[in-house]
């Protein structure tokens, strides 16, 4: 959308940790404005989607707002898309919280489920395993990342999907192995908070911001 600065809209729906993420973005290079316009959020370079609490409740506010035909909207224009935290667990297909079925976006099939950990919640930093490839992860490859969460998708059931290239999936482990990051195609999600995961976070949205140059519009 704009010939400098890219401009990064920050989805408000009333859910997650939006003024920190708009000062993060900020921060990464991006001209970062928190949003429940539509016409500003199709037309922005990138989206940001937030999401914090359960996925059922995410779900119903996304609805709401219609945020979910928004997202869907700019995928299917080959728009950047970064969900975080339950903002990237409802781009599944179903949450399963406390033995209730929430239907997701289903932007990827799979079922978002309870980790298998003897502490919940995973609360604090860790490592994560980049795919080949990572964009997102490039240049911070070791470095730690905050997490706030007891449920995740801990299984990739998509395969490549031309003219996209092959996902690229990031995995990190508290009792067992879940999906960190992903990365497929205009679409990217985080299961960590990168607003709140310091320097690496930073660089983490900096990379997102530097392809939102090079997307198709």
């Amino acid at each position: 959308m704009t010939a400098g600065t890219p401009l990064v809209a920050v989805l408000d729906y009333g859910s997650g940790n939006v003024h920190s993420a708009v000062k993060a973005l900020s921060a990464a290079g991006a001209d970062a404005r928190l949003s429940s316009d539509p016409q500003l959020i199709l037309d922005a370079d990138g989206l940001f989607v937030p999401g914090v609490g359960a996925f059922r409740a995410v779900m119903d506010a996304l609805r709401a707002s219609r945020g979910d035909e928004l997202i869907d909207r700019r995928l299917a224009g080959d728009r950047p898309v970064l969900g975080v935290c339950v903002g990237m667990q409802v781009l599944f297909e179903l949450g399963v919280e406390r033995g209730v079925d929430a239907p997701g976006l289903g932007e990827w099939p799979g079922v978002v489920t309870e980790l298998d950990a003897p502490v919940l919640p995973h609360i604090g930093w860790n490592t994560v395993r980049p795919g080949e490839g990572s964009r997102l992860f490039d240049g911070i490859e070791h470095e730690r990342f905050y997490f706030v969460h007891s449920f995740a998708a801990q299984q990739w059931l998509l395969d490549a999907q031309p003219p996209f290239p092959s996902p690229v999936l990031t995995w990190s482990t508290h009792g067992s192995p879940f999906l960190a990051a992903v990365e497929n195609g205009p679409l990217a999600a985080t299961q960590f908070h990168p607003e709140k995961s310091g320097v690496a976070g930073i660089r983490l949205l900096a990379n997102w911001i530097a392809g939102l140059a090079t997307a198709s519009i």
